[in-house]
């Protein structure tokens, strides 16, 4: 048995998006828990991401923790837990440094990033593995962040079936252009209610990588209720799909105002 697909959902969060201006990503006091699913295993593990606002000597900030765990009869056949922390700049919501950890079994991972703009580079330790550290990898045009922002900044897209937007992402130590395409309306039953939601894909057209070179597939569901939520994601892979559904959401905090994390102004920064 393997559990790919789930440990792929796992580390969604290091995958990054550049933003157009004025669109809101994560807000203080929100937080997401998702129930995830694989094959038979309905129940097989489950993400947690919650946002909070912080000052680091004098500059808001805004952290991002994603927590991933096997539960149930697949942690016992498969134990997996990881955690990823983003920190993100609270003036423009850029993305400044993110880390990440995990152990499955006897294996585990742990890196870090951190980013200087003013450089146009990044570095990229892999604590386990050193010969995978790039101390000053080149950013290209465009703004990375998580995943999970990226879809939160999806909110606030105003995308219809048929449109399409280039992303930046970020794999690991690498950068890799994506399209994301605004697919289809659907709706889907929740665990916040029958929502209309609508369905995003995101593509590598051009030298495919990783799962997108093997056939793999991603969908992000976004409600199209006020709160326009990631309410659920899947990995499509040949040898088996994971599904993330939202079981639980919590609201911003009411310091929304002052420290919501906003899409930068301009892409090519």
């Amino acid at each position: 048995m393997t559990l790919r697909p789930f440990l792929l959902l796992a580390f969604l969060p290091w995958v990054g998006l550049h933003a157009d201006p004025a669109e809101l990503a994560l807000k203080s006091g929100e937080a997401l828990t998702y129930g995830v699913g694989w094959g038979v295993f309905g129940g097989a593990g489950e993400i947690k991401i919650s946002a909070q606002s912080e000052i680091l000597e004098g500059l808001p900030q805004l952290r991002l923790t994603t927590t991933t765990a096997t539960h149930g009869l697949v942690r016992a056949l498969y134990p997996f837990k990881a955690e990823a922390e983003s920190i993100f700049d609270g003036r423009d919501g850029r993305l400044l440094a993110a880390k990440e950890s995990s152990s499955a079994g006897s294996r585990g991972t742990r890196a870090s990033i951190v980013f200087n703009y003013a450089q146009g580079t990044a570095s990229y330790i892999d604590y386990l593995h050193a010969e995978r550290n790039q101390p000053a990898l080149v950013i290209p045009p465009g703004r990375p962040a998580d995943l999970i922002t990226s879809l939160v900044l999806a909110r606030g897209y105003a995308m219809k079936p048929g449109d399409q937007r280039s992303i930046l992402v970020l794999f690991d130590n690498e950068f890799y252009p994506l399209t994301l395409f605004a697919d289809h309306y659907e709706k889907i039953h929740t665990a916040l209610g029958d929502l209309d939601t609508l369905v995003l894909i995101p593509r590598m057209e051009k030298d495919p990588k990783g799962l997108f070179k093997r056939g793999g597939e991603v969908r992000v569901w976004i409600s199209q209720d006020e709160r326009h939520l990631p309410v659920k994601l899947e990995v499509k892979l040949k040898f088996g799909t994971a599904t993330a559904q939202l079981t639980a959401y919590t609201p911003p905090s009411t310091e929304v105002a002052q420290n919501s994390v906003v899409a930068p102004k301009s892409a090519a920064h």
